[in-house]
């Protein structure tokens, strides 16, 4: 990415295609959530509309943050940048403490923080805020992230530290995804290639050997290589998407008559919602979704490539990375592509804090496109004043000739 200096942009209105497309997507989403929670919501709390009315009091609030980003001039983000990642780091340190983080099930990770009737995920406001933190250190690094020593020490600490503590819950999935993000945007900043090659063995290395050293995530590899083998117990989940998948053929069973959501496939309403979408609408369906994704993410390039400063240039990249990452991982977790992670699909899956942090990132995207160069200046067109001069020159010079 070329470090663009900052330029004196004027406000102007947000893309509106991008946020058409945003909210296609929520409310696709919503619809899907409530199909596929309704049987599991009647028979866990009695009460058929539970997940769905969480959802939407959580997607009213991110519409609330999503307003309230793109208003706001977001280069005040990098003045709070550190207070940003200060509180992140002491939300997953929370997370961590008996009695204020709490498990979804009994002996399950402790990954959330409950707050009366609103419980959270710390580690989705800590996506946002390293990505805000990370955009606005490497804008002033500028190719010093090239050094070793001021480059590369640093980033691995703060990376390091946020994904240790993610790691800690344990959410194997979340500290691959933000090492994957942080990592991509330390590379679109111009970082030497043998330094990111050797970050990326060191990260696999350490993760196979985490996942070897605790068993955690190896029943997600053993139902992603041999699901078969044993159906009924750690391939189940995996096998029950790939059947709601393929039977909904190419236009699916009906909005709403899905079977596999009957308990057939576990966390239908969150990690599975794609099978359910696919079974209900089929391939056509399924297109659909993605296809939405892809004008999503072309127009963010959009807005990241006109963006005012190198701030704004990573800020957008690290969210559009963000959001392209959980998407390719959710899908090629449900088509069995890659093992599972328990990543979500964004604006689509169930979850409170990951749909409200996700649709507040999409203000940011929002407020820096109102301040982005609407055309590239040096293919503006010359004003009218410009062309009048230049007509009155060629009369000149003909008449001078003569």
């Amino acid at each position: 990415m070329s470090a663009r200096e900052p330029t004196a942009a004027k406000r102007h209105g947000p893309d509106w295609v991008l946020l058409t497309i945003v909210i296609m997507l929520l409310v696709i989403g919503l619809i899907a959530v409530y199909s596929a929670s309704y049987a599991l919501g009647y028979a866990a709390h009695g009460d058929s509309d539970f997940y769905i009315k969480r959802q939407l009091m959580w997607a009213a609030l991110g519409c609330a943050g999503m307003l309230a980003a793109s208003v706001i001039d977001y280069r005040w983000l990098r003045r709070v940048s550190p207070l940003l990642m200060l509180l992140a780091l002491v939300g997953l340190c929370a997370a961590l403490v008996p009695g204020i983080g709490v498990a979804a099930f009994e002996g399950g990770p402790r990954r959330w923080i409950e707050i009366g009737p609103l419980s959270g995920q710390p580690s989705e406001i800590a996506k946002l805020a390293v990505i805000v933190y990370l955009a606005a250190w490497l804008a002033a690094k500028g190719s010093t992230v090239r050094d070793f020593q001021l480059g590369v020490v640093p980033f691995v600490a703060m990376v390091g530290l946020v994904t240790a503590l993610v790691l800690l819950e344990p959410d194997l999935g979340t500290a691959l995804l933000i090492a994957a993000i942080t990592g991509t945007l330390f590379f679109v900043s111009g970082a030497r290639l043998t330094h990111l090659i050797a970050l990326a063995a060191t990260a696999v290395g350490f993760t196979a050997a985490f996942v070897v050293a605790s068993g955690y995530g190896m029943t997600r590899i053993l139902s992603f290589t041999s699901a078969e083998s044993d159906p009924e117990g750690f391939g189940f989940q995996t096998l029950q998407m790939m059947i709601a998948l393929g039977s909904g053929g190419w236009t699916g069973l009906g909005l709403g008559v899905s079977r596999q959501k009957f308990f057939f496939v576990p966390a239908a309403h969150t990690d599975g919602i794609l099978s359910i979408i696919g079974e209900e609408l089929g391939f056509v369906g399924v297109t659909v979704v993605l296809l939405l994704f892809v004008l999503l993410l072309w127009r963010g390039l959009r807005i990241m490539q006109r963006a005012a400063d190198p701030f704004g240039s990573f800020l957008v990249a690290g969210i559009l990375v963000w959001i392209a990452l959980q998407v390719l991982i959710n899908v090629g977790g449900v088509t069995r592509s890659i093992p599972l992670t328990g990543i979500t699909l964004p604006f689509l899956s169930y979850g409170g804090s990951s749909l409200a942090v996700t649709l507040t990132a999409v203000g940011i995207l929002l407020s820096v496109s109102r301040y982005a160069a609407l055309e590239d200046p040096a293919h503006e067109p010359p004003s009218r004043g410009v062309v009048r001069q230049a007509r009155k020159g060629r009369r000149r010079a003909a008449a001078a000739s003569r």
